[in-house]
């Protein structure tokens, strides 16, 4: 039996939710279960309420969502069994980003342990990932957030003040995520991931030195960032 999360007004949400798909759906789920802060168990006024429905084939079940219900933005995301535990098994510039919920996600129905499962299938593909795939990884978040900055550069000597902070933004998501690669630190969300690597702060001169840094380190890793035409085509 799963614990209860009804003790806020979010989490009696979750399981109305839960409710009403298993009642209407029944013979198509197999899985449900939220991630999130409800997963962590420390949801407030203004949470989002993120719901993983797991079904048994394409296009069964409820369709996926994102709207408000009674005033809170519901995040209904639905997906096959088989599909799920593959994308567990995959590796992208988004790991940072994409690793929590499948290691903190909580079912709320879950009768043949497929939350379970999901959570071991991504633990086993990290600890077969050697030190260059994240490498890789993080350097193609270095690529994004250069020229993220690049263009925040431009447009602050633009004056285009807006647009300038708009990039500057993203810049400091991507290089938060490089953080994130190389250190096998995965984050609950964006403002995690820019709060606990310590660019939330950073201006474009900031940013500018810690890019440089980091390039210095994918270099010394066996990834610089730079190279002749020839190395655009080698696989690292």
């Amino acid at each position: 039996m799963f614990e209860e999360i009804d003790v806020s007004p979010r989490g009696r949400l979750a399981v109305r939710l839960q409710d009403a798909i298993e009642r209407r759906w029944s013979a198509e789920v197999q899985a449900i279960g939220v991630h999130g802060s409800l997963a962590h168990g420390d949801d407030r006024e203004g949470s989002d309420v993120n719901v993983l429905v797991v079904t048994y084939r394409e296009g069964a079940g409820p369709k996926p969502a994102l709207r408000r219900v009674d005033g809170t933005l519901v995040d209904l995301e639905v997906i096959t069994g088989d599909d799920g535990l593959r994308r567990a098994r995959e590796l992208t510039s988004r790991w940072p980003l994409d690793a929590d919920r499948y290691v903190t996600t909580r079912p709320l129905h879950d009768p043949r342990g497929w939350f379970g499962r999901l959570r071991d299938t991504h633990l086993a593909r990290l600890a077969e990932a050697r030190p260059p795939e994240f490498t890789t990884l993080a350097r193609h978040n270095w690529a994004l957030a250069s020229a993220a900055h690049t263009r925040a550069v431009r447009l602050a000597e633009w004056y285009e003040t807006d647009a300038a902070l708009v990039m500057i933004a993203e810049a400091r998501l991507h290089a938060a995520m490089i953080v994130g690669l190389l250190t096998r630190t995965y984050f609950r969300n964006a403002a995690d991931a820019v709060t606990r690597t310590g660019v939330a702060g950073a201006d474009i001169q900031v940013l500018g030195a810690v890019l440089k840094e980091h390039a210095e380190e994918l270099a010394a890793r066996g990834r610089p960032v730079d190279g002749d035409l020839a190395a655009l085509f080698d696989r690292p």
